[in-house]
């Protein structure tokens, strides 16, 4: 089975604002994405790839030829494999609030022309799958072949049955649960006060503090 190989990151700014589940609007929002495969022509075999906390849109292939990381998940990706880029267009896209390139808390906030820092505003699940599905709408894809994603990711893909059920034909949900057990909450915590703690965190303003 041969490699994805060289890959290029697109991106999408949206005209609009992206109205979030607190009810706040991220104003010049930028969706960082890659594709892999081609898209047929009646625009039916397109899967998505929701990447889990700490990965990114960078679902397969590399970036130059001597690059030695892959992405993520490119031993699934590609001619043969399991997600077949000889049968499938597949999508991997960097969620909102990200650092690898979507529109984050280290963009520049329009309001203050500084940036985000702790003032981006919260994002949700929902909120990275009504994203999705707006760089679908710019993508011209209607429904999608499967939607795919394993930890945070599977909780995106879980969303997209609920939020967006007509355009998914099917969900591979890996690794995941509808929601957090007490004792997951209690592991992400101490990663929480990990960060939090460090004295160049600042409140979440660092990047102000170079």
């Amino acid at each position: 089975m041969s490699s994805i190989g060289i890959v290029i990151a697109q991106s999408l700014q949206f005209t609009a604002p992206l109205v979030l589940q607190s009810g706040e609007r991220l104003a010049d929002c930028t969706l960082v994405y890659e594709t892999y495969g081609t898209l047929n022509a009646e625009r039916s075999n397109a899967v998505l790839v929701c990447h889990a906390l700490n990965a990114s849109h960078h679902v397969a292939g590399r970036y130059t030829e001597p690059d030695k990381s892959a992405g993520w998940w490119d031993n699934l990706v590609g001619p043969g494999k399991p997600l077949d880029t000889d049968r499938f267009f597949v999508i991997g896209v960097n969620n909102p609030g990200s650092c690898f390139g979507s529109t984050g808390p280290m963009h520049t906030n329009p309001a203050t022309g500084r940036p985000y820092g702790a003032d981006f505003p919260v994002v949700t699940v929902e909120d990275w799958v009504d994203a999705q599905a707006r760089l679908l709408d710019a993508l011209g894809i209607a429904a999608l072949a499967a939607v795919i994603g394993g930890s945070l990711g599977g909780m995106q893909a879980l969303s997209w049955t609920l939020r967006h059920p007509a355009r998914v034909r099917h969900a591979v949900v890996v690794a995941c649960a509808p929601s957090l057990s007490a004792q997951n909450i209690a592991f992400n915590e101490v990663a929480r006060r990990a960060i939090v703690t460090d004295p160049d965190f600042h409140g979440g303003h660092f990047y102000a503090h170079g």
